[in-house]
């Protein structure tokens, strides 16, 4: 999903590699039509810079963005069909659209983001994080704003299979859990941009300490993957009143879904005695409709 991708990595761009990918977004096809040098020559820039500009999306070449967009227009249009989710819709949501053009926006966005998470999630490190989560004595997840909502999800998931798993969302708190870790230990920190510091202390604490550190991030370069022995990457799903953090929420989760599901399947007898043992407590906390 390299669309979805530009547009997660425009941000941290420099001014002419961010020239080259906004033209790329405003209309893909129109864009590759041509040489790279073309292509620097329509932005005000140079071959040199498009080819930098693919480099920076982890991609080999010019002709390796050719294809990643070419075989991106092919997967959307067979699996949108020309419906409510066509391709030709972008991240903007204007006054006057009506509420099937909202909901189609947002709808493409996440679903997007999720296939391009999917894409490059790094099953290695998916199954390092895994089993180090799997054999942990404890696990803090530390996250703040956006990503403190999802490692409060976290904790909720991995708690309920068993887990001694913690979600903090403030930085004393954090630190004083991260600076009582051993190498028994996993600690997971959460953000988006990879550079919040109430998440990067306290992970680097825990690694001081000696525990195993991951790091759930958009950006892999950032000082929070950096920070950690394993890494994995979330894509964010940007749309007009939603942005950074907010963007990205549904990715995050499927990742942590996709560890919760792997660690249950690592720890089956713990994980489905955890489950039978607390299936009953919803039951009865429901309210049911009184009989006439």
């Amino acid at each position: 999903m390299v669309i979805a991708l530009i547009r997660s990595e425009l941000p941290r761009m420099s001014d002419s590699l961010r020239k080259v990918g906004e033209l790329v977004l405003a209309d893909p096809t129109a864009a590759t039509r041509g040489s790279a040098a073309e292509l620097g020559r329509r932005t005000g820039t140079s071959q040199a810079t498009v080819t930098r500009f693919c480099h920076a999306l982890g991609l080999d070449s010019y002709q390796h963005l050719l294809i990643e967009l070419a075989q991106e227009q092919g997967r959307s249009q067979g699996e949108d069909g020309g419906g409510p989710l066509s391709p030709v819709l972008g991240p903007d949501i204007g006054p006057d659209d009506d509420l099937d053009h909202v909901v189609a926006v947002v709808a493409q966005a996440d679903l997007r983001a999720l296939r391009l998470t999917l894409d490059q999630l790094d099953r290695e490190s998916l199954e390092r994080a895994a089993q180090a989560l799997a054999r942990a004595r404890r696990i803090d997840v530390y996250g703040v704003g956006g990503s403190g909502i999802a490692a409060r999800e976290a904790e909720a998931r991995l708690f309920g299979i068993g887990c001694a798993a913690r979600g903090w969302t403030e930085v004393h708190a954090a630190e004083t859990s991260a600076a009582l870790l051993t190498p028994s230990d996993v600690a997971v920190a959460i953000s988006h941009s990879g550079t919040t510091r109430e998440a990067l202390d306290p992970l680097r604490l825990a690694a001081e300490r000696g525990a195993t550190t991951v790091a759930v991030t958009s950006d892999p370069r950032s000082p929070i993957a950096q920070a950690a022995d394993i890494r994995l990457t979330s894509a964010s799903a940007e749309t007009s009143f939603r942005r950074g953090g907010y963007g990205t929420r549904h990715s995050v989760l499927l990742i942590i879904d996709c560890l919760s599901a792997r660690i249950a399947q690592l720890t089956y007898e713990r994980a489905t005695a955890a489950v039978a043992l607390t299936a009953h407590i919803a039951d009865r906390h429901t309210a049911r409709a009184r009989r006439r």
